[in-house]
């Protein structure tokens, strides 16, 4: 007998609104890692999968900024700007 809970899906909703605002942060986290020399994209990639903050820099309060947008936003909005939707 099967659980009937098992059989429906969630649905994972973020608001719209929240787009803007961290594609500013990531922006300004983005550009403080490369001023500081690193590969901002190796340090983000590392941080998002981690959610280490020590692979983001305190220079420009880049590390304070990215520990407060939460990961399920972060990632929502790189998913929808890569595929295009």
């Amino acid at each position: 007998m099967r659980n009937e809970m098992t059989d429906k899906t969630i649905e994972f909703k973020i608001p719209q609104n929240r787009d803007q605002s961290v594609k500013e942060t990531l922006t300004a986290v983005y550009n403080a890692l490369k001023e500081k020399g690193y590969n901002p994209i190796n340090q983000l990639v590392g941080y998002i999968i981690s959610e280490d903050p020590t692979y983001i820099t305190t220079h420009g309060n880049a590390r304070n900024m990215i520990r407060k947008i939460d990961r399920d936003d972060l990632l929502e909005i790189l998913l929808k700007d890569f595929l295009g939707v």
